[in-house]
């Protein structure tokens, strides 16, 4: 079967030799997903392009850096995505201090419409640090 792009992380498929988005909504969301990862400068050729999500694992979890991490993603996919309207952005504060395995992460929703097609969609994220 014919699909749009390779999935990411690339596996192999009988089918089509590698998975394949085979639907417009998994591509906007698997590009949706690679423009919030994606640090500032890492693209070639365009340094501007994406959010950084992981450039904020260690800084303080508390409603300025969410609004930063929001107004972030509102930009760059206004910039890049601009046939989306994201609806909300999500981050899911820090509660349980006794976790010591969830301080090092951002869990992040976000929820977003594709205006040319009427269709909505949430894409929910969690970065961590790796060890």
């Amino acid at each position: 079967m014919e699909g749009f792009s390779p999935k990411l992380p690339l596996t192999v498929d009988t089918t089509d030799g590698y998975s394949l988005t085979k639907t417009y909504l998994e591509v906007v969301t698997q590009n949706l997903k690679n423009l919030v990862l994606t640090s500032p400068g890492e693209r070639i050729m365009d340094p501007t392009f994406g959010v950084g999500l992981r450039n904020y694992l260690f800084r303080q979890n508390i409603g300025l850096v969410h609004q930063e991490i929001m107004l972030k993603i509102k930009q760059q996919v206004s910039k890049y995505m601009p046939f989306l309207e994201v609806e909300a952005v999500i981050m899911s504060p820090y509660t349980d201090v006794d976790v010591l395995e969830d301080l090092n992460e951002i869990k992040l929703e976000i929820r977003y419409s594709i205006r040319p097609l009427n269709l909505t969609d949430i894409l929910k994220i969690t970065v961590g640090e790796t060890i």
